[in-house]
């Protein structure tokens, strides 16, 4: 699922990483997308099996440019819903390691059968 959802965020023309993947020496892109799976959980049970699996991911943008940091990820949302990923918050800050990089995040859960 995340190959999935790492290619629907670069589609929109920035790199993906998992959340937390770079250390403190690391240089920051300009611009990029992280994102952390809170949870993996079966949902829909019938006769005692599950029906389906529910990912819950936080994703994020990361920007020198504030005004990217809410643009990108609004071009992001639109392409994950698109693809039938549910879209669960409008947004919140996130913040940054760096002074230099503002930061957005959305919810967003995956549901496979």
């Amino acid at each position: 699922m995340e190959d999935i959802l790492i290619s629907i965020l670069e589609s929109v023309g920035y790199e993906a990483y998992r959340q937390g993947s770079f250390t403190d020496g690391d240089k920051y892109p300009e611009h990029f997308f992280t994102f952390w799976n809170n949870s993996s959980e079966e949902a829909g049970y019938y006769d005692n099996t599950a029906t389906m699996e529910v990912q819950d991911f936080d994703v994020n943008f990361y920007s020198v440019d504030p005004e990217k940091t809410y643009s990108v990820l609004r071009a992001a949302k639109k392409k994950l819903k698109e693809k039938s990923f549910i879209i669960y918050d409008s947004g919140h800050d996130v913040g940054s390691d760096r002074p230099t990089h503002t930061g957005r995040g959305i919810g967003v859960l995956y549901m496979e059968d």
